[in-house]
C-alpha cells in the first residue's frame, strides 16, 4: 500500500512568532521547525503547513499549494489553469531546500 499524499499549503505572515503561537494551538500541536523572523513548518497526519515572514502587506496571502508526495521523483514546482504556484515534494526533498534556504538550521524531519 503506498503512502497517502498530504496536502501543502503556505501563506505569508507578518510575525512567525505570534504565527507560531497562533497556528500551533489552532493545529493542536508545535512546529517541526522554526527559523526565527522568517519560517515554520507543521506537518499534520493530513496537512504539511507553512509560514513564511513577508512584508506586512502580504501577510494573510497565500504563498502556494501543493503536495507532500512520497513518490515524487523530484522537487517540481508549476502553475496552474489560475496561476496558483503548486509544488510537489517528497519529505527529505523539502527538507533539502529549506536547509538550502537556512544552512545553519538544525532541521532534520
Amino acid at each position: 500500500m503506498t503512502e497517502p499524499k498530504r496536502f501543502h499549503l503556505a501563506i505569508a505572515v507578518a510575525d512567525v512568532a505570534a504565527s507560531v503561537a497562533d497556528y500551533s494551538q489552532r493545529l493542536g500541536q508545535e512546529p517541526e521547525v522554526v527559523i526565527a523572523g522568517a519560517y515554520a513548518l507543521w506537518r499534520t497526519p493530513q496537512l504539511n503547513f507553512s509560514i513564511r515572514q513577508t512584508e506586512p502587506k502580504q501577510a494573510g496571502q497565500l504563498r502556494h499549494l501543493g503536495w507532500e508526495d512520497p513518490q515524487a521523483e523530484a522537487f517540481k514546482c508549476d502553475r496552474d489553469c489560475n496561476g496558483i504556484l503548486w509544488e510537489r515534494f517528497t519529505v527529505a526533498q523539502q527538507a533539502t531546500a529549506i536547509l538550502e534556504l537556512w544552512p545553519d538550521t538544525q532541521y532534520q524531519p
